[in-house]
């Protein structure tokens, strides 16, 4: 019989059976239309949600990126670090020094762990379901000139404890058709730009010179471009759909519960599950690569995913490589904001408060920073990156507070004898 274990024929006939099933199917129903449907809320609506769950009564606003806004950005270097004592990477909670490996791995690295997951990107539940891999097309083509395999492949996640929602994660996999061993791949979280668009895109004029994905392929490379949203949505509003969505049965998080950006690594987790099953993919050397919000992803991805070889996190910002504790460009206030509270933990909200039972809370009350988000990363090669400040957007980002958060977590790197920000073959900037 489908869905039930056989009773032991000596005892019970197939007829029986299957008059026992019938019976029991109106209550299975039942059992299905108590689960509460998924809260339809706008952003707003849940925003104001955590709020209340954390006693806040008001946020302070984050500074704007327009010259010439009435709360516009400091970019004064001398007004930059209001705090400059940032936590101790290497420090225990009870005040002593981990001073080899085996005391950060065991001790200091758990201790940085846990205030992350409460505090900044939230927990990953451990009910989690489980994700069913699927090759949907598998095709021989040119890429950029080079000859491919290309895989698309569906990563559907078990719903059936709340069917109501269903998510597929969307990944591609292209490996080179000229290569008959397992080649590195680097994953690519992908901006999904049809569906940003409503499905209307115009085809984008190619940067000059070979793109990445030629490069790739050429040095034996494969890549794998894995799309956030089919994950979680990038908004407050769909925090009751996709995968937290899922996991709480469509009920609102709580304040310790995971955000977008975590969402993401953990679909990002996934797929690298997948690739350690596929014999084109040498599975040891898988990176991670993002830029701006999908930079965030990818360092938050490496630091908490060991299997990660090598990570590339572009223009991360605040949230990613920046520290929290530099008034420059974007602020903690604007990750607690409606418009990118989604992708922190709620509990991340309390530093940007003004108002609220706890009182305020500022960004020197954070009990982590970014620092330690990439010293989560070693002794893995770590790559930050701000490309062209000039071509790009660096007073807002701020490269600098960027390049100190690496400068400070070089120390880890060098706790272990390997490089440091001074030489590129662990941590490296640009």
């Amino acid at each position: 019989m489908i869905g039930l274990t056989p009773f032991p024929a000596v005892r019970y006939s197939a007829a029986f059976q299957e008059t026992l099933l019938l019976q029991l199917l109106p209550t299975l129903f039942v059992l299905a239309a108590d689960a509460p449907p998924a809260k339809e809320w706008t952003t707003e609506q849940d925003h104001a949600n955590m709020m209340e769950q954390l006693g806040i009564t008001a946020l302070r606003p984050g500074p704007s990126g327009r010259p010439g806004a009435p709360n516009q950005a400091n970019y004064d270097p001398s007004k930059a670090n209001p705090y400059p004592d940032l936590p101790e990477a290497l420090t225990l909670r009870n005040g002593k020094k981990a001073k080899n490996e085996p005391a950060w791995w065991k001790q200091r690295r758990p201790e940085i762990v846990e205030d992350f997951e409460r505090e900044v990107f939230g927990r990953v539940p451990k009910n989690t379901p489980k994700v069913t891999w699927s090759v949907a097309e598998t095709s021989n083509e040119l890429v950029s000139g080079v000859p491919a395999v290309t895989r698309k492949l569906i990563g559907h996640v078990d719903n059936s404890a709340y069917p109501a929602i269903n998510v597929d994660i969307r990944m591609t996999l292209v490996t080179p058709a000229t290569d008959k061993g397992p080649v590195p791949v680097l994953m690519m979280f992908t901006f999904d730009f049809a569906a940003f668009c409503g499905g209307h895109t115009k085809k984008a004029m190619p940067p000059p010179g070979p793109s990445s994905q030629q490069r790739l392929l050429e040095a034996g490379w494969g890549y794998a471009s894995i799309i956030p949203v089919s994950i979680q949505a990038d908004n407050g509003a769909g925090l009751t759909k996709g995968i937290i969505g899922l996991v709480n049965k469509g009920q609102p998080r709580k304040p310790d519960d995971w955000g977008s950006l975590r969402a993401w690594a953990w679909g990002a987790s996934r797929g690298l599950d997948y690739l350690e099953t596929d014999p084109a993919v040498d599975s040891k050397r898988v990176g991670i690569e993002g830029v701006s919000r999908y930079g965030k992803a990818a360092l938050v991805t490496m630091a908490f995913d060991e299997r990660f070889a090598v990570v590339l996190a572009g223009s991360s910002g605040e949230g990613g490589a920046k520290l929290h504790r530099r008034n420059f460009g974007e602020a903690v206030e604007n990750l607690t904001g409606s418009g990118e509270y989604h992708w922190m933990a709620g509990n991340f909200l309390k530093y940007g408060a003004s108002e609220s039972k706890f009182g305020a809370k500022t960004a020197n009350d954070i009990p982590v920073d970014a620092h330690q988000l990439i010293a989560l990363c070693a002794p893995r090669p770590t790559f930050i990156s701000y490309g062209i400040p000039e071509k790009g957007d660096a007073l807002w980002l701020d490269q600098q507070g960027s390049f100190m958060a690496a400068v400070a977590a070089g120390r880890c790197f060098a706790c272990w004898g390997r490089a440091t920000s001074a030489s590129p073959k662990a941590i490296a900037w640009r």
